[in-house]
């Protein structure tokens, strides 16, 4: 399915990796975007331009921006970086963010709000995760038809030089019997698009997206793989990284004792047949990204 005449789409993060993700893809199946962004001359924003995008000014901090980038518009794709982003937010200013989003929606009158959170999240998740769910219930609680989309690992996090993959060791600290998910970041795209262009079917629903899951070693051979290198596995203990991150660690022995997401890759596939495995993204755009490490 495609967009509706050309309906706008505002979608915040635009130039970040989920709403980088979420405007290609609804630009590429019809839709208008308004793609809202802090730095409008930057290179994401200009890359965004050349796709067709309207690139609008704003900052989720700024109530009156949000209003306008929100006016007339169909839908609002909504995302907010975390505890455990880069560089990480705390808990209040990301629920500010969040609420500040859906605020602006329900004062614009949009129909439907697509909303980024992140798998795991719940009553009982760890600190880190906390604020996602003040988000999800705040946009519950809206009035406005809402579909909650719960993406698990990125699978382009092993293209980043942040896991060390080429130094030749991929140090984890997920227990070694624990299947961690993974999602490609253009699937999440895929997922946000489907959700816009069929509100009956994603309106009222949450759901959590996964293309695949593998035990660190098995992730590690196929990084090797892919790269032509011997990527080591190496477990990393959890007190380990909780001297240098505690709200990462806290996450990492959540999903260690829940013995993984939980997300129904099967389900996630019904809706989306074309969701990438691990390897199939490793043939598509994977490969190249972890080559670019090595050079």
């Amino acid at each position: 399915m495609v967009g509706n005449g050309g309906d706008v789409v505002l979608v915040t993060g635009a130039t970040g990796n989920q709403g980088g993700a979420a405007a290609l893809r609804l630009l590429a199946d019809g839709w208008a975007v308004r793609a809202l962004t802090r730095d409008p001359a930057g290179a994401a924003a200009r890359r965004l331009a050349d796709q067709g995008a309207e690139i609008v000014v704003g900052d989720l901090d700024d109530p009156q921006s949000l209003d306008a980038a929100a006016k007339g518009v169909h839908g609002v794709f909504s995302v907010q970086r975390g505890a455990l982003g880069h560089p990480p937010v705390s808990f209040a200013d990301e629920v500010a963010w969040g609420r500040n989003v859906a605020d602006a929606a329900v004062r614009a009158g949009v129909r439907h709000v697509v909303h980024a959170s992140a798998a795991g999240v719940g009553p009982a998740a760890p600190r880190a995760l906390a604020s996602k769910w003040e988000i999800e219930e705040h946009l519950r609680g809206s009035g406005l038809p809402v579909t909650i989309l719960r993406p698990v690992s990125f699978m382009e996090n092993y293209a980043s030089p942040a896991f060390g993959v080429q130094t030749g060791t991929l140090a984890s600290p997920l227990a070694p019997d624990v299947a961690e998910q993974l999602v490609a970041l253009d699937d999440i795209g895929a997922f946000v698009a489907l959700a816009f262009a069929d509100p009956v079917r994603f309106a009222g629903r949450t759901l959590a997206i996964a293309g695949d899951e593998l035990r660190p070693a098995e992730t590690a051979r196929a990084l090797s793989r892919a790269t032509g290198r011997d990527i080591a596995h190496v477990w990393l203990p959890v007190d380990a990284v909780r001297a240098v991150n505690e709200d990462f660690a806290d996450a990492v022995a959540f999903v260690n004792e829940l013995g993984g997401y939980g997300a129904d890759i099967a389900t996630a596939r019904a809706l989306h047949p074309e969701l990438m495995t691990f390897e199939s993204w490793l043939e598509r755009r994977g490969t190249a990204l972890l080559a670019a490490l090595f050079e």
